[in-house]
Order: C-alpha cells, then structure tokens, then sequence
C-alpha cells in the first residue's frame, strides 16, 4: 500500500522560507507525477505545484511562480517544496499527492490517485 508522509510545515514570519518533504513509501514504481496542493481555512483545495517523477518537468501556480520550488530526489523517493518569500496569503494546510495515471491534467484533486495527509504552514505578517 502507497503511502505518502509530509514533514516540514510549521510557523515562518512573512518574508521567510520553509521546505516541505513528501515521502512516498510502498509500491510506488508507477509514479507519473506528483503535486502539491494548499488549502486555506474556508476555502477550496488548490493547485501550488506539480513534476513529473521521471523527467523532472514542472508546473507552477501561478500565485506562487518565482517563489516556490518542487523538485524531487528519486532514489529517495521524497518530493520537495522549497518556499521562499512567504506571505500570509500562503497560510493553508499543505498536501502531497501522486498520479499513476499518464493521462489527463495535473491541476485538479481529481487527477491524482493518493494523499497525504497534510502539514499545516503558517505565515505571522
């Protein structure tokens, strides 16, 4: 069973950085691509960032484009969120999620297969 575990959230001051880890562990050899997604107290999930697990091609929000970086270490099987320049507006639980699917889009909860179960990031302005 495919199971993927968050670890770096915490509190940061406006202007600072954070890196978020996502470990995959289990049966993970079908890994397309895996992504990060926030979601703030009251609103929806959204899309932040997402690679491709083999060719290590990236998408960003735009909303977080020049300050976020998803990168990804393969023989570790770890998926990583460097966060610089945080705002408030970066407050928001963060998840991360894997498609086995090599078909469809990247930006939606839906195009992902698995979870995890989120760390909470908080940016004091």
């Amino acid at each position: 069973q495919v199971q993927l575990v968050e670890s770096g959230g915490g509190l940061v001051q406006a202007g600072g950085s954070l890196r978020l880890s996502c470990a995959l562990s289990g049966r993970a050899f079908s890994t397309y691509r895996m992504g990060w997604f926030r979601q703030a107290p009251g609103r929806e999930r959204e899309f932040v960032a997402t690679i491709t697990w083999s060719s290590g091609n990236t998408v960003y929000a735009d909303s977080v484009k020049g300050r976020f970086t998803i990168s990804r270490d393969n023989a570790k099987r770890t998926v990583y969120l460097q966060m610089n320049s945080l705002k408030s507006d970066d407050t928001a639980v963060y998840f991360c999620a894997r498609k086995t699917r090599t078909y469809g889009g990247y930006s939606r909860e839906g195009d992902y297969d698995y979870w995890g179960q989120g760390t909470q990031i908080t940016v004091s302005s």
